[in-house]
């Protein structure tokens, strides 16, 4: 067996940007603002979600594609190709046993006929955006490159107006090639292991290898829009707030892309239509007397408000005037740590939440509207007002809903699996470096996002893990002074390099689970030992960022053995009486590993993914999710009415009903 980390050819995400260079001799680099697209009176958007052509290159070395040029004529022209929906993976939604492990490139194709009144103005702007394409992936239209982007989870997007406009009535042609191998030096990174004993393995046989514990998921799992703009547009918007004495401040930079004088106007609106402040230029401060505050669910009896920024753009051209307008959703809300707590809005706040996962039967890590309502409805059922975007950034449209609803989100990057040597090396860092970026321009206005998380479990405590990760984490506080930054460990606390430099320690260890299995007398003893032992080196506050134990729906056991929903449910209560002993000292919140059953890849210790949810995989509930459900009610009866004996469902009623309110 050979265990490469880079391979002759273009299978490897490297080889294939190389081989593209040489076809085009070009680069192209994401530069501007990532405003999500809307309609305003300036703007206009078009969804290109549905069936799209698809083709999978199962050629020897994947790059039959390339070599054929597929990009420059019709994929159908290039052979057989599938109906895909976008969004979703491609590996669940058919029956190929081949489709559903491809490790490679596969290719995208959609026809589009832009509107005419876009097509004739030369003042309009087209852009095309994709939401997430894992991993890598290249996109042309008309057969003309457009742009690239290394990374799975976040939005990038190319102007394509030149393309597009003067031929009202014609089809474009949008193709996306996306391969979905892993390296050492990608995000979440992974290796390819050749397996080179012919008497076991096919000529040519591969497989790719990760150390990450859920399956790698790949395709257009979010939507594809085109959008407009005018020629002179509104590029970003940073938001950032304060409270002073009861009077809201909004601290705003806007970016305008304009070769001609321009003014800017701001107006920020209440839920009630009335504008409570106004502002002009790019760079200012809006001032909101007995501001409604922007406070977590089942922390505050109106949780959640939000006021609505409107930014207009005017410049006078030769031609006339001509305005741009954009809305952001603003919530007041201030964060900080102190001490041996984490505060919003000057307030105590307790993490009782979840990690999750982007994952659902057949759709993968496709995004589902249905789907994720369903999860809001259960996180509010369950009185969690947390999670955790375990392990990477999840959709845009799940952060409105955060924002929406009150659900604090600490913000992860993919940073997991960071376990080679080779990924702790400059390009890694480099990549690590731009990724937070992107996530940061992206995120940076999401009033429910309170810290950033840079990585899960990596091998902190190798010599260069203290240079990477005091790098990764000192430039993200650099990117935004406003938030804390974590990452999540599952090392010995003497030997992380990557603590001393965030501002609360999260740990994740699953006792009497991977080891001491099923001795569940020791859980609270090494609970414990973990909590003081972090604390007393480090003196910063601690979240239980995962502990679990897999359970199959069905499986009924007393005394409780392992994978019986007994045993669950008695790890979940061990890890409690543990956790109230801390909480009212230096642990700040608990976060249950996981929400629901998610999909990985397939090993003896796995039976059809893990099965650690609180949730099956189709969201219904085990025993373990009224168990948590009883205790995060009574966490928020203790924090809203210490001094009162609420019942949880009187809780609930009133926390459902003014979030109905505040939402629709």
């Amino acid at each position: 067996m050979q265990v490469a980390g880079a391979m002759v050819g273009a299978l490897w995400v490297t080889g294939a940007a190389a081989l593209w260079a040489a076809l085009c001799g070009r680069a192209l680099a994401l530069e501007g603002g990532m405003l999500y697209p809307q309609e305003t009176p300036s703007r206009e958007r078009k969804d290109l979600n549905g069936l799209w052509d698809f083709r999978a290159d199962f050629s020897e070395d994947r790059n039959q594609g390339f070599r054929e040029r597929w990009y420059q004529r019709p994929l159908r022209e290039s052979g057989p190709v599938l109906d895909m929906p976008v969004p979703s993976s491609f590996n669940d939604v058919g029956q190929d046993r081949k489709l559903y492990s491809f490790i490679g490139w596969v290719w995208y194709e959609r026809q589009v006929l832009v509107p005419r009144s876009w097509t004739q103005d030369p003042g309009t702007r087209v852009m095309l955006r994709i939401s997430s394409a894992h991993y890598y992936a290249i996109v042309w239209v008309n057969g003309v490159h457009v742009t690239e982007h290394e990374g799975g989870h976040l939005p990038f997007e190319a102007d394509i107006s030149k393309l597009v406009q003067f031929s009202p009535g014609e089809l474009n042609r949008i193709t996306i090639a996306i391969n979905n191998t892993l390296t050492p030096h990608t995000l979440p990174p992974g290796i390819i292991e050749h397996m080179t004993d012919s008497s076991r393995y096919p000529k040519y046989y591969f497989v790719q290898k990760t150390n990450f514990d859920f399956f790698n998921y790949a395709g257009l799992h979010r939507s594809v829009f085109l959008y407009t703009t005018p020629v002179s547009y509104i590029d970003d918007v940073t938001v950032t707030t304060d409270v002073d004495q009861g009077t809201g401040l909004v601290n705003y930079e806007i970016v305008v892309k304009s070769n001609e004088n321009f003014e800017l106007e701001l107006l920020l609106w209440d839920k009630e239509g009335r504008v409570v402040a106004k502002g002009m230029g790019a760079r200012g401060q809006l001032a909101v007397p007995s501001a409604q505050l922007w406070w977590p669910y089942l922390m505050h009896e109106q949780p959640a408000y939000l006021y609505t920024l409107e930014v207009t753009l005017v410049v006078q051209t030769g031609a006339g005037i001509v305005s741009d307008v954009y809305t952001l959703p603003v919530g007041i809300r201030t964060v900080e740590v102190v001490h041996n707590q984490f505060l919003i809005n000057g307030k105590p706040f307790y993490f009782h939440g979840v990690n999750k996962h982007e994952d659902a039967d057949i759709r993968g890590k496709g995004f589902d509207w249905a789907l994720v309502m369903k999860d809001f409805n259960l996180l509010r059922w369950l009185g969690a007002n947390s999670f955790r975007t375990s392990h990477y950034p999840y959709a845009e449209e799940v952060m409105q809903l955060c924002d929406r609803y009150g659900i604090v989100v600490i913000d992860e990057c993919p940073g997991v699996g960071i376990v080679l040597p080779e990924s702790f090396k400059n390009i890694s860092l480099q990549h690590h470096l731009e990724v937070m970026e992107e996530l940061v321009r992206r995120d940076k206005n999401h009033p429910s996002v309170v810290m950033w998380s840079v990585a899960n479990e990596p091998v902190s405590w190798l010599a260069p893990a203290a240079y990477y990760f005091k790098t990764v984490i000192g430039h993200t506080k650099a990117l935004d002074p406003t938030r804390p930054v974590t990452f999540v460990s599952n090392s010995r606390p003497e030997v992380d390099r990557g603590a001393p430099y965030v501002d609360v320690i999260c740990i994740n260890n699953y006792y009497s689970w991977y080891h001491d299995y099923g001795h569940l007398e020791v859980i609270q003893l090494q609970v414990n030992a973990a909590f003081e032992n972090w604390y007393k080196l480090y003196q910063k506050p601690i979240i239980q960022s995962e502990y679990g134990a897999d359970n199959i729906p069905g499986f009924h056991q007393d005394p409780p053995l392992m994978f019986s929903e007994e045993y669950q449910k008695f790890v979940l209560q061990q890890y409690h009486f543990a956790l109230d002993q801390k909480r009212k000292d230096y642990v700040i919140g608990e976060l249950i590993w996981n929400f629901a059953d998610f999909m990985t890849d397939q090993s003896p210790r796995r039976v059809i993914g893990n099965k650690k949810g609180i949730f099956t995989r189709q969201r219904q509930p085990k025993g373990s999710a009224f168990l948590l459900r009883e205790r995060y009610w009574k966490i928020a009866n203790e924090t809203m009415y210490p001094h009162l004996t609420v019942t949880p469902q009187y809780l609930e009623n009133r926390f459902f009903n003014s979030l109905d309110q505040n939402c629709f």
